[in-house]
Order: C-alpha cells, then structure tokens, then sequence
C-alpha cells in the first residue's frame, strides 16, 4: 500500500526522469518512466544500478506470522535487497512508529525492525528511516489485505477528524510518498523521521496550489 503511494508521487514529479518497480508481482501500471523488475525470489535479485535512491516500501504485518518468517522479509530480505546497490545509493527505508531501536524491548517486531534499521546505518549508503503512524489510503490505492481493506474503508471519513486531534500520530500515503522525494532531494537533519517529520516534510514540498 505504502508502495502504491510513493510510485504514484514518483510518476508524478518532475524532479524524478526513471522509476524501476521491483516487486514479486506487476504493479499493474503504464507510464513512460515506469519499468518494472517481477521476480517469484526477491533475495535472488542482480545487482541494481543506474539508479541514485531506493525507497524501500515492501513489508509484511506481524499479525499471525511465524516469527521467523517475519524476520526473514522484514530482517534478512531489506538487507539483501541493499546489499545489490551501489554505495553512497539513497536508501529510504519505511520502518513504523515505536521502533525499538535499542532492540531490548518486549515487544518483537519493534525490536527486529529496530535491528534493521541499526544494520541499514552501518552500510556505506546514505539512509533515512522513515517511522509513520497510522497510514490513511489516498487516490484509490488500497492494502492486499482483505481486513486492512475494510478497516480503511471504514476510517477514511473519520481521517480528517484523526488528523486534527491525533496530527502527530496520522499520515497519508500521499505524504509519505512526498517527504521521502523531498527528502531523496534535499536530505533531513537527521536520518530517523517520525511521523510529525513525515507531514512537515511533505506539506514543505508540495507543490504550489496543491
């Protein structure tokens, strides 16, 4: 989902000439800038060159799987894909709000996306962790997942509500989307943006009269 929001803010800003999708499956889209890389094994990917940012979207819900497996995409697959870029290669990496990044805590998907993001520091690209809260669905794009699908359904009239009583804590993949091009342009203070980072960032770089 979060994916959908940051190709559709790419086709659409000038800033940006090319876009490779990497994914196990076809974004189902057309566009002059767009070409795709469909692979079943996503750790069996080929170096990735002649691009100078990854924004790095892909991610499962801990909910009702294995810890090792959880592990495995959110740990060992990020990592994999980072190793096939070049260095001093932007990366984008979106984590989550309350990530453990003493890697201690009790709770085990803050701790294993704490880790990653401690690992993706240590490589020799340029990294930001991106650490958004409740994500609200724009422009038609919608979550694979059949009970995130109507969770979202059902809060999107509620959104403008959560915006203004919770605005630190909800986000949109249209922001998201527009704070990592912004910051893939420009760069951030710091290489951890929460989620109030995320919308200042974003409402910053948005274009006039939009």
């Amino acid at each position: 989902m979060v994916g959908q929001g940051v190709l559709r803010e790419c086709l659409l800003d000038e800033r940006v000439e090319a876009v490779l999708a990497v994914g196990r499956s076809p974004v189902g889209l057309s566009h002059p800038k767009l070409t795709e890389v469909v692979r079943a094994d996503l750790f069996a990917l080929e170096p990735i060159t002649g691009y100078d940012t990854c924004f790095f979207c892909l991610g499962i819900s801990s909910v009702g799987v294995a810890p090792e497996e959880y592990e495995r995409i959110t740990y060992r697959l990020t990592l994999s894909v980072a190793g096939k870029l070049p260095e001093n290669t932007t990366f984008a990496y979106v984590s989550g709000a309350s990530t453990d990044s003493t890697e201690r805590g009790r709770v085990r998907w803050a701790r294993v996306k704490g880790a990653t993001e401690n690992a993706l520091a240590k490589l020799p690209l340029r990294t930001f962790f991106f650490r958004p809260g409740y994500i609200q669905p724009l422009h038609g794009i919608t979550s694979k997942t059949p009970l995130y699908r109507t969770l979202y359904r059902v809060a999107m009239p509620l959104y403008p509500v959560l915006r203004r009583i919770l605005p630190r804590a909800v986000t949109t993949t249209e922001d998201i989307g527009r704070a990592m091009l912004a910051v893939a342009a420009d760069g951030y203070e710091r290489p951890v943006l929460e989620n109030a980072d995320i919308t200042a960032v974003a409402r910053r770089d948005r274009p006039a009269g939009s």
